[in-house]
Order: C-alpha cells, then sequence, then structure tokens
C-alpha cells in the first residue's frame, strides 16, 4: 500500500494531536506512542484510516498497526510532521511505565523477574513430585513408601531429590541474575549477590526457626554490634530488595570511574557495600515482612478458609488476565519455605484445568472446523498448564465459558482450602499438578480435578446449546475455506507466474507456501500479541520452533530485513509479500541472538537459510518463541489464503498456507 501524508496527519490528529505525543518509536509491524492523555484518541477516526489495521493499549503504549515495511515510512514521515525526538523501544517503555500507578509498576517488575526463572523453578517441582511418589507412604504400600519396601530405589530417589531441590537452594542466585538484569545491572553480581545469600557458613534459613527457639543463632560480633549470621534460602524479599540496591550503586559508580579501573574497583565496592547491607539491615527487615505477610495469609485462610478458596480459586483467572498471577508465585515459594507448603498452588492448578474444560465444551458448540481444532489444542494446552489459548483465543470471546471456568474454579477452591490441601513444591498447573502436591492429600485434590472438568464443561456446552448461538464459531480468526476447492486435484504448471500452480480446470491460480522453520504450527488466534492474534495484520499462521532456523518458503527477493534481526519480509515473483516475525517483543533485544545471512534486494532460492536465532537466549530475556508467519492484508493479488498444515511441519518440506491468487 502507498502511504498517503494526508493519511500520517490524520494519525497524528487522531492520537490527539502532536501536542498529546510523549514519545513515539515503531517496531516491525506498529506505531508505539506514549501519550499525554489517551482519552484524547479519536478511535472511529483511526478505524477509518487507510493506514491503519488496528490499534490497542497495553502497558502505558498506544499502539497503532500499520504493517511491516510500511510502518518505516509512516514513523519517519510522522517525524517530521511532529518534529518529534526519536527514541528507542525501551526508552518508550521507561517512559510509559512511568504513566502506571506504582502498584502497576510493581506487579510488571515482579513479572519481568520471575518469567524468565519459572521454567528452572517448575521443573524443579515437577522432579520433586516424581520423588514424592517414590518417599510418600502409604501411595503404593499401607504405611509404607516405595524406597522402603525395595531399598534399592533409595539412592536413586536421593539423586532425584538432590537435582530438584538445587533450584530451590540456590534460589536466591537465579532471582539475583533476574533481578539484577531487569534493574539494569550487571547479571553475573546478581548471581554472586544470591549465592552470598546462601553460602554455607551461614546457618540455613530452613534451620533458623529451631536455632531461635534454642538459643543457638550464630552471629556476627561487628565492633559491638551483634549481626545474625543467617542465609535466606527460600526468601524472595531479601534478594529482591538487595539486588535493586546492587544495581543503583553499580550504576553510580559506572558513571564516575574511569573505564581503566572499573574492574578493580566497581564490582568488589558494588558487592561489598550490598553485601553488608544485605545482612545488617536488609536481610533483618525484609524477612520480618515475608513472614509476616505469609503468617498473615495462613491466618487468614485458616479463619476462614472456604471464603478464601471461594475468591482465590475463583478469581485466579481474572489474575492471569491482568497478569498479576506472576505476584504469587513469590508468595508460593515464600510459602513453601516458611510453612512446608502452599495452599495457593493447588487452586492454580485447578484453575487450569477449568479453563481448559470450558474451552473443551465449545468444541460441541462450534460450529466451524477451524474452531472445533482451536477449542480442541487450546484445552489441551491448559490442561497442561498453559491457559492463556485457552482464556484468550476461545474462553473470553464468548464470555461464559470463561465465567463458568471460574465457578468451578470456585467451587474446587472451596474444597481443597477446606481440607487443608497443600503443595510441596511449584510444578506444572493443570492434571500433571497432582505431582507437586502432598501424596496423603491427592484423593482430595483429584475430587477437585473431576468437579472442575464437569462443571465448566458440562455447564459451557449446555447454555452454548441452549443460547443456540448462530454467530459462534463464526467470528473467529480462521480462515475462509472452500473444501470443495481444497479437494481438487492440482497440476504445476510453468506459465506467467513461474512456481505459481494451477487447479485442473485451469480456473484458480494458487501459491502454496512451506514452512520456513521446523516446529509445530498454531492458530494465529493464540499468539500472545493483539496486532497478530487480532487478524488485524493479515491472515496466516504462526509455528513454535524446535530449531533456530529461518529458510525461504519459496523463490523471491528480499523485500525487507528489519534492523533489529528478528523478521524478514520475501516477495514471490507474483507480487505476494510474506513476513517471518522470530518471538513476541523481540526488538528490544536489539539484534542480540540473531544472526542474518541476507540482505534486502538478494535473490533467494526456497529452501535457502534466512536467518538463525539462539533460541535460549531469546527464552532467557522472558520471549516467547512463537514466530507468526504472516501475509499482510492489503495484497490485491491475493483472493483468499487457506491453511494446510497442523501440527508438527518440517522446514522447507510441509506446506503450512495456499494462497488463492486472483487471475
Amino acid at each position: 500500500m502507498a502511504m498517503n501524508k494526508k493519511d500520517v496527519e490524520l494519525i497524528i490528529q487522531a492520537v490527539g494531536g502532536k501536542e498529546n505525543i510523549e514519545a513515539a518509536t515503531h517496531c516491525v509491524t506498529r506505531l508505539r506512542f506514549s501519550l499525554q492523555d489517551e482519552s484524547k484518541v479519536d478511535e472511529a477516526a483511526l478505524e477509518s484510516n487507510e493506514l491503519v489495521k488496528g490499534h490497542f493499549s497495553t502497558q502505558g503504549q498506544f499502539q497503532v498497526i500499520i504493517g511491516p515495511g510500511l510502518v518505516d515510512k509512516v514513523y519517519d514521515e510522522m517525524m517530521k510532521i511532529t518534529g518529534g525526538q526519536r527514541v528507542t523501544k525501551d526508552e518508550l517503555k521507561e517512559i510509559a511505565s512511568k504513566k502506571q500507578n506504582p502498584i502497576q509498576r510493581a506487579i510488571k517488575a515482579l513479572a519481568d523477574i520471575f518469567i524468565p526463572i519459572l521454567p528452572a523453578i517448575v521443573t524443579a517441582g515437577l522432579l520433586l513430585g516424581i520423588n514424592n511418589i517414590l518417599t510418600g507412604p502409604g501411595i503404593f504400600f499401607d504405611g509404607q513408601s516405595l524406597v522402603q519396601v525395595y531399598p534399592q530405589w533409595k539412592d536413586f530417589a536421593s539423586i532425584i531429590n538432590t537435582i530438584a531441590s538445587t533450584a530451590f537452594t540456590f534460589l536466591p542466585a537465579l532471582i539475583g541474575w533476574s533481578a539484577v538484569t531487569r534493574f539494569g545491572g550487571s547479571p553475573l553480581l546478581g548471581i554472586v549477590l544470591g549465592l552470598i545469600l546462601v553460602h554455607p557458613d551461614l546457618l540455613s534459613g530452613y534451620g533458623y526457626a529451631e536455632a531461635k527457639t534454642n538459643g543457638t543463632v550464630p552471629v556476627w560480633n561487628l565492633f559491638g554490634w551483634e549481626v545474625e549470621k543467617i542465609g535466606y534460602q527460600g526468601q524472595v524479599l531479601p534478594v529482591l530488595v538487595s539486588a535493586y540496591i546492587l544495581a543503583k550503586i553499580e550504576a553510580f559508580m559506572n558513571k564516575r570511574v574511569a573505564d581503566a579501573f572499573k574492574l578493580l574497583i566497581v564490582a568488589p565496592i558494588t558487592l561489598l557495600i550490598t553485601g553488608f547491607l544485605a545482612f545488617t539491615v536488609i536481610g533483618p527487615v525484609t524477612f520480618a515482612i515475608g513472614n509476616a505477610i505469609t503468617s498473615g495469609l495462613v491466618y487468614i485462610f485458616g479463619l476462614a478458609p472456604a471464603l478464601g478458596g471461594l475468591i482465590y480459586g475463583g478469581l485466579y483467572a481474572l489474575l492471569v488476565i491482568t497478569g498479576m498471577h506472576h505476584t504469587f508465585l513469590a508468595v508460593d515459594v515464600q510459602l513453601i519455605a516458611s510453612q512446608g507448603g502452599t495452599f495457593l498452588w493447588p487452586m492454580l492448578a485447578l484453575s487450569n484445568i477449568a479453563q481448559g474444560a470450558a474451552a473443551l465444551g465449545m468444541l460441541l458448540v462450534f460450529k466451524q472446523k477451524k474452531s472445533k481444532g482451536l477449542a480442541v489444542t487450546s484445552s489441551v494446552s491448559a490442561f497442561l498448564g498453559v491457559t492463556e489459548p485457552a482464556i484468550f483465543g476461545v474462553n473470553v470471546r464468548y464470555k461464559f465459558p470463561f465465567v463458568f471456568g471460574m465457578i468451578g474454579s470456585a467451587i474446587a477452591g472451596v474444597l481443597l482450602t477446606v481440607n487443608g490441601v497443600l503443595a510441596s513444591s511449584v510444578g506444572v498447573g493443570g492434571i500433571p499438578g497432582f505431582l507437586s502436591i502432598y501424596p496423603n492429600q491427592w484423593g482430595v485434590f483429584f475430587l477437585g480435578m473431576a468437579i472442575v472438568l464437569i462443571i465448566p464443561f458440562t455447564a459451557t456446552l449446555l447454555y452454548g446449546k441452549w443460547t443456540n448461538r448462530k454467530t459462534i464459531g463464526n467470528v473467529d480468526n480462521s480462515f475462509n475455506t472452500e473444501p470443495e476447492a481444497a479437494e481438487r486435484s492440482e497440476t504445476i504448471v510453468e506459465q506467467e507466474y513461474p512456481a505459481v500452480s494451477e487447479s485442473a480446470d485451469n480456473k484458480e491460480l494458487f501459491l502454496e507456501i512451506k514452512s520456513p522453520l521446523t516446529g509445530k504450527t498454531v492458530e494465529l488466534s493464540e499468539v500472545p500479541d493483539p496486532a497478530f492474534s487480532s487478524g488485524a495484520m493479515g491472515q496466516g499462521i504462526a509455528v513454535e520452533p524446535a530449531e533456530g532456523k529461518i529458510t525461504a518458503p519459496f523463490d523471491g527477493v528480499v523485500a525487507h530485513v528489519i534492523k533489529s534481526k528478528h523478521a524478514v519480509m520475501l516477495e514471490h515473483v507474483s507480487g505476494v509479500q510474506i513476513l517471518i516475525h522470530v518471538g513476541i517483543n523481540t526488538v528490544s533485544l536489539k539484534g542480540s541472538g540473531y544472526t542474518v545471512h541476507v540482505q534486502e534486494g538478494d535473490v533467494v532460492k526456497a529452501g535457502q537459510l534466512l536467518l538463525e536465532f539462539d533460541r535460549e537466549r531469546i527464552r532467557a530475556a522472558g520471549h516467547p518463541l512463537i514466530t507468526p508467519i504472516i501475509l499482510a492484508g492489503g495484497q490485491e493479488r491475493i483472493e483468499r489464503v487457506e491453511q494446510i498444515a497442523q501440527g508438527e511441519v518440517r522446514s522447507g518440506q510441509d506446506i503450512v498456507l495456499k494462497v488463492h491468487l486472483k487471475g
């Protein structure tokens, strides 16, 4: 689509004029604004603008979807008109975050810290669950554990326990790394800080209560000032606050110490000051605060367990929507460390199952095949602990499945809290969650699991059938496929457009697009980015990559390579353009972890390597790897797009999309 200067001016007016624009930047698909007052946005004007594919607001940023390639030109023209200063995405994020209230900023910070370390915690929880099965009495034998009956398994279980407990034993090191990174400091110093707080010379935090009772807590005598010589195993607040202080001290010194002396001065002094503060002030104060929080929760749930289960169990899915659920991971860890188990996490696991059961109920309500497929895949994902596809892809869109999921979860929450069901670790939510529950409480947990499977599924099915919603399954982002056309025999012909196929009856042309990467296909509606999941960017498919390589899906020309290397656009000789966008919000990596092997204007062959990416580095930065493959809207040559592949696909071999072209 050509860019009209008048349309750019109208975008500026629609967002409240240049006076309302505090800062603006762009990524591969959209303009990103930090606005003085979002209430001044004229949404109707944006929606009528030919350049705009969609818009939404998130985390203090107002985003206007333009499309790949064109967004660069629109942004450049906008900067000329407004005379605004160009900023990076990170700078805009910092500006936008200042508009959030302190609670929103704290929630976002906790999420940014805990999401990168979540895989380690979940893995540890699963392994501890296996250890519980081996060592829990009464599971397989009356009053005895499996290792008691078969002693040869004892050391095997011991090795599993050592491997599993490492992540929890050195949790402050994991948090220190992630927190210092989030606060802008050196990740290595964050790791060292965390290890300092669990040094073996210190009294283990797990043994502090007993030592306090016996009066045997060791101390340092600092010129008459006695400081308790204790570690902070399983604690969250001490390392979080210490990491913040460390990052600020390091930044302060980096600005004032010459480069030649930084290695000798900055790190040693930063660690020394932070370490002293951690043991003398930060640790004792935050340790008391953390214990007060957990004691308060225990008291509340002990006083009215049914009410607590009803509220937390019923509303947990709402926390997922707001992103606040990440904050409770810290509470779970604190409860496990101080109380020996958490009563919150079992309700999380059943809430996941409830939303999955509601989405599965929609399978029998939907009419379209693609919608039914989405219901099945998203429900399976929820049953395995990942609820976002079910919540955002199905349940919230039709509202009543989401509500019935919360009702089932609330009822199960009451059952769990009344019976005092505890998890010994944080593991995978959903059906595998039973591994984290103490084995002697499995019976109650399985009863709760039955509740969240039956009630949401049945209620969703009956209500959906009763209301006879004619629009269900017809308002999603599925492709408008025609089975009759898909079943026609096809032959490849060389004609005006090389590599374009023609149907046997010579009535339609089409382009078959092979998968540019190896992995598992995912519906666009499941992509955790509104620009893609809403269909605003165009039609297509997404792939969860199994390896870090992107190849050309057809012969063509490289139309555009994003500066941050995470996306590339190809153009077929027929004029069809396709965008391959590796990961979500990966523009913030500024090219780190990506290697591009082509340049704009290069002629490429199908299967040729375009770019490589480091999956572990992207995951460590907290970004989803899911890769949308998009045929941008507004391409006049495209008549319709048909999704071909489902499930596992191989790069350069399996066809994922069939583009029907106008003759």
